[in-house]
């Protein structure tokens, strides 16, 4: 089906629309579907992934001429087997690890561990605490290799009472903050894999008297708008999250328009923000 200019219409799978993360991505995509005078239609799924499926399979015979998905729930197989020059999709921040195949964007998940390591490292922490996303997930696995060969390059042996499972969210955040905060000798700085855990770690320290950062340094990992307004301002990885949605897009249209590009893994650098939750270790 040939759309005319104006009237093109872009499908957007995405697991929530309110969440701070997938918002600003959401931005960045509009900001260039405005560009394209494209339209975006989008889906939530809520993170389910029978609604995702769904949902691809519906959209491979509807009236959009693409789709971006973003943070998919379906495996590598199961996207290949979507692939389609008819009606092609990107992939936004890959859930899972995917074949070289799949249109994909991303940021540099390896490149922002090794800059919130080498910085607490530099700042003398020796005791560095992390709170990890769910296993599994490529975001998560890339940014516990970082940790994991900061350590050994800098020559600390790993504890594994430092380190503690989460998911994405705040008040998982405030629980597995709260482990490592109690465990017999606490780390004197934690790696937050996302900023939602980063603020649920500001929250388990005020509960229980500790100070940011003189007590404990805190690195997040994605700058979300609430990183600069809570206090101490949040350290932070700064994922370029409107770019990637832009970046997505300008992928999508070129695939619609039947280029071929030379590599369709598109991987964007991060860069580390630094504000008030991070300090020089004291001594106990």
């Amino acid at each position: 089906m040939t759309v005319s200019s104006g009237s093109r219409l872009l499908d957007v799978v995405v697991p929530m629309l309110y969440d701070l993360y997938f918002s600003a991505i959401l931005a960045g995509a509009a900001e260039a579907a405005y560009e394209h005078e494209v339209r975006l239609v989008l889906s939530p799924t809520m993170h389910e992934h029978a609604r995702e499926a769904s949902l691809l399979d519906h959209l491979a015979r509807g009236i959009t001429e693409g789709t971006l998905i973003v943070l998919p729930e379906e495996s590598s197989a199961e996207l290949e087997a979507a692939l389609s020059d008819s009606r092609p999709f990107v992939v936004i921040d890959p859930l899972l690890p995917l074949d070289t195949r799949i249109p994909c964007v991303s940021a540099d998940h390896r490149s922002g561990a090794d800059q919130a390591m080498a910085h607490l490292l530099a700042l003398g922490h020796r005791r560095i605490g992390a709170i990890t996303g769910p296993p599994g997930w490529a975001a998560t696995e890339d940014r516990r290799d970082g940790y994991h060969d900061a350590l050994a390059a800098a020559g600390i042996d790993d504890d594994p009472t430092l380190v503690v499972a989460s998911d994405f969210e705040f008040a998982p955040g405030i629980a597995a903050a709260a482990a490592l905060m109690d465990v017999s000798e606490p780390p004197t700085a934690i790696f937050a894999f996302n900023d939602a855990i980063a603020l649920g770690a500001l929250v388990a320290a005020d509960q229980r008297g500790i100070r940011v950062p003189e007590d404990v340094s805190i690195v997040g990992y994605d700058d979300i708008k609430y990183a600069t307004i809570v206090s101490p301002p949040l350290t932070t990885v700064r994922q370029p999250l409107a770019e990637i949605g832009r970046t997505g897009v300008n992928l999508l249209i070129r695939l619609i328009e039947g280029e071929r590009p030379q590599s369709v893994r598109i991987e964007l650098p991060v860069r580390l923000v630094v504000r008030g939750s991070t300090a020089p270790v004291r001594e106990r």
